[in-house]
């Protein structure tokens, strides 16, 4: 499959191949020790939820795949999300997952910064792309998202005619993403005994999906109400 991306250079040539066996997966260390946990705590509440169909991909630091210009490009955001991807076969481990030809569109992808990286803004045009312009101009992904923990900071950009538009947040500082039907926020409190800023998500009536913890400890809460010891159950 082919597509050809528009670009006020020569528009690069994009197929959409599997990726080589030969092929080395980066494998950068994680520059915030935040990151792992941010993106697990977004997975689980929506795990929490019970939002997570077989069908969805959602990962974190994972390799996304194009081939431009006939080299294999591959980009590893802290967080993605794709609606329905092709099944695997059984006893084969996905390693990184190619758009079109292993199923939908890649639909929201995430970076968390570091304090040393400003690689999510990078518009590089040429081999090996920079960030937001691979997901803007190669893969079109239609939500992107920089987060910044430190500051903190929230960025939802948006596709719009073929480029990001930064989004505005509503008046309780969150962003409405249509492809899970959500809000995405950032929340200040405790996860794991790590008390940090933390991205989360907020249905349309503004009720917040607990993450498993907090679902546990609100049916322990609730059992101790009743006079049960759920220290004593199971």
């Amino acid at each position: 499959m082919v597509l050809q991306v528009s670009s006020t250079r020569q528009s690069p040539l994009v197929t959409w191949e599997s990726l080589p066996e030969d092929f080395v997966l980066p494998d950068d260390p994680v520059e915030n020790i935040q990151q792992p946990s941010l993106a697990a705590a977004l997975t689980d509440a929506l795990g929490a939820a019970q939002r997570i169909q077989p069908q969805m991909l959602i990962a974190s630091n994972f390799g996304l795949v194009a081939t431009v210009n006939e080299k294999t490009v591959v980009k590893a955001p802290d967080w993605l999300y794709v609606p329905k991807v092709n099944p695997v076969k059984e006893g084969v481990i996905r390693r990184s997952y190619t758009p079109y030809l292993e199923g939908d569109p890649v639909a929201i992808v995430m970076e968390f910064l570091s304090q040393s990286d400003t690689g999510e803004y990078s518009l590089w045009p040429t081999f090996p792309y920079g960030k937001l312009y691979f997901y803007e101009r190669i893969l079109k992904v239609p939500i992107y998202a920089i987060f910044d923990p430190c500051e903190p900071h929230l960025e939802v950009r948006k596709l719009q005619e073929g480029q990001y538009v930064v989004q505005k947040a509503n008046e309780q500082e969150r962003y409405w993403i249509p492809e899970l039907k959500l809000f995405l926020g950032v929340w200040y409190g405790t996860r794991l005994n790590l008390t940090a800023h933390w991205l989360r998500w907020w249905d349309n009536s503004g009720r917040l999906l607990l993450w498993s913890a907090e679902q546990t400890d609100l049916l322990a809460a609730k059992l101790r109400e009743l006079g049960i010891d759920p220290d004593t159950l199971g």
